[in-house]
């Protein structure tokens, strides 16, 4: 293949992509390193394409160059911390690209980078085989499919592992062509994604909160431990505002947990996705319920507004609630972060409810405006 053929055309949603999986790993490699508890870091891109993109004319990198070039300079601050980085794609052409374009090693003992261009589910069920051998070791696997093609095999050992997985599940797949497939690899290519016979995901339609129930639930399944577990998930948008894909991160550790969701949020600019919404966000809506108002609510792309009025509801019955309270609730949303938007989430309930905050507490003395 020649280099014009490698590198694609993307949409501003694939660089949201990048952009939520560089600024993640980076503060996680930070936390994870500094854990007295962790001695090597392993992060896995098992379909990782060729790692140079085109959007609108210009170059971008995807993640496998992004994230070396952080973990290259995170493992010069922790030369007795070991990181290990594994790239894969079937495509031979693809990764002698990729090797072209990754950071020259600087000559650190304690980062290695390792190249493959075999079936990526191939390689992490290798890898994963051999995660119950080791100890102090935390793995962050990227398992992003070109279709809704997931082999739940292949993950079960980094579900059940001491680490974080990502899972790109290409619901917009599943929406154009289920109810349409007629041959029979690619019934199977569903049913075993979805770990259901073709006719019950035909029912399903176009309702991608039906798929992605599913993938959680399977994803829970999945689980031999009986500890906690975190799941969160949010939606990327094409430029016609069509749902491409939700990214989905799961793991054992709240901190983890939090962390997804303060950096999706902060790589779409303070909403829950990069939906437009045409700036209904500073609107009201009837509330026909309450027999009142609220803020406008698109499920797909939450705003600080969402999150404040929320904390308002759960709290607005009482005179005063420790502030620490406030931001437990939210640190296990599954959507809402609270690290990252104290401020912001504060500022909203002063401006919108007309809330106080003294002694590390929030009064509710005010009217919603």
């Amino acid at each position: 293949m020649t280099k014009e053929s490698l590198i694609k055309e993307i949409g501003k949603h694939s660089i949201y992509k990048f952009q939520l999986i560089e600024k993640y790993v980076e503060e996680w490699a930070h936390i994870m390193l500094n854990n007295k508890y962790c001695n090597e870091l392993v992060f896995i891109d098992c379909m990782c394409n060729c790692g140079e993109y085109i959007y609108k004319g210009e170059h971008v990198f995807g993640t496998p160059v992004r994230v070396s070039d952080v973990l290259q300079k995170i493992a010069k601050q922790y030369s007795n911390k070991k990181i290990q980085l594994y790239f894969n794609d079937w495509n031979k052409d693809k990764i002698n690209h990729l090797s072209t374009l990754l950071p020259k090693n600087d000559n650190l003992e304690n980062l290695q980078i390792h190249l493959s261009d075999i079936d990526g589910n191939e390689l992490i069920k290798k890898l994963g085989s051999e995660i119950k051998k080791k100890t102090n070791i935390h793995y962050l696997l990227i398992y992003d499919p070109f279709q809704a093609d997931i082999d739940w095999d292949a993950l079960n050992p980094f579900l059940n592992n001491w680490g974080e997985v990502i899972i790109n599940h290409m619901v917009s797949d599943s929406i154009r062509a289920i109810k349409m497939v007629k041959e029979e690899d690619k019934k199977k290519k569903y049913e075993k994604t979805y770990m259901s016979d073709i006719d019950e995901l035909i029912k399903f339609g176009s309702d991608k909160e039906k798929y992605e129930q599913k993938i959680i639930e399977i994803i829970n399944k999945q689980r031999h431990k009986t500890s906690n577990f975190y799941i969160a998930s949010f939606p990327f948008f094409n430029s016609k505002n069509a749902l491409e894909y939700n990214l989905i991160h799961c793991t054992g550790h709240v901190e983890g947990f939090k962390l997804y969701k303060k950096w999706a949020w902060k790589v779409f600019g303070d909403h829950s996705s990069n939906k437009n919404i045409y700036g209904k966000d500073k609107l009201y809506q009837l509330d026909f319920e309450n027999e009142g108002t609220k803020f406008f609510e698109d499920q797909n792309c939450y705003t600080i507004h969402n999150i404040a009025e929320y904390v308002y509801n759960m709290f607005k019955n009482y005179k005063e609630v420790p502030i620490n309270i406030i931001w437990k609730l939210l640190e296990f949303h599954p959507i809402f972060p609270e690290e990252g938007f104290r401020r912001k989430i504060k500022q909203e309930l002063k401006k919108e409810y007309n809330v106080v905050e003294k002694n590390k507490k929030i009064i509710f003395n005010g009217e919603n405006k």
